[in-house]
């Protein structure tokens, strides 16, 4: 099965204080550990979903040439034309060009989530083909794949709502897997938070 990673990065990262996809972790920029995660994961291709051109500059730029994981061939980026909207925004933009069996959703500010967990996760989701999301010691986590069938109504949804909104209809079809990685429930809103 063909499995696309979605990677929303199009937040302005403010109570980061701006650029948190491109703050050092680890000798790397953030982004790119998450990309790591996903390609080393098992995803074939992955999307990354970025802002628009504004009077700042443009992100994408920015983010292609700091990130080395963006000149990557199996990685592309698209732009979230209102990310105001918020995240489920991007996740559509993401999936509206996407082809894929499967799609695994991870935000770009995750970097800490192993490429073994996205990996449990990706063949969860090929041997049941429901949603599955990864848990640690109870609590739900990212990356979540969904099964390709969900693509259609996931981009028709309205932008006022949430994943969680559009999902669910499809709660029955939802299995959570436990797993040995608290990188699934850490995100990164601070520069404390990189530590």
């Amino acid at each position: 099965m063909w499995a696309v990673g979605i990677v929303p990065a199009a937040g302005k990262g403010e109570r980061f204080g701006g650029a948190k996809l491109l703050a050092d972790l680890k000798g790397q920029p953030l982004l790119n550990h998450t990309l790591r995660a996903l390609l080393d994961g098992g995803a074939r291709r992955v999307v990354v979903v970025v802002p628009p051109k504004d009077a700042k500059g443009d992100p994408g730029a920015a983010l292609k040439a700091a990130v080395p994981l963006l000149s990557d061939s199996r990685v592309v980026m698209t732009i979230n034309p209102d990310p105001a909207r918020g995240m489920l925004s991007s996740i559509q933009a993401g999936l509206s060009g996407a082809v894929g069996d499967l799609f695994v959703v991870l935000p770009g500010d995750m970097p800490f989530v192993r490429a073994e967990t996205v990996r449990a996760v990706i063949d969860a989701a090929q041997e049941t083909g429901l949603i599955i999301s990864p848990a640690h010691q109870g609590r739900r986590g990212h990356p979540i794949a969904l099964p390709g069938r969900l693509r259609a109504a996931i981009v028709k949804a309205p932008a006022s709502w949430t994943l969680q909104e559009v999902l669910l209809p499809e709660a029955p079809n939802r299995i959570e897997i436990e797993v040995n990685d608290e990188g699934v429930l850490r995100d990164v809103d601070s520069k404390e938070d990189l530590r």
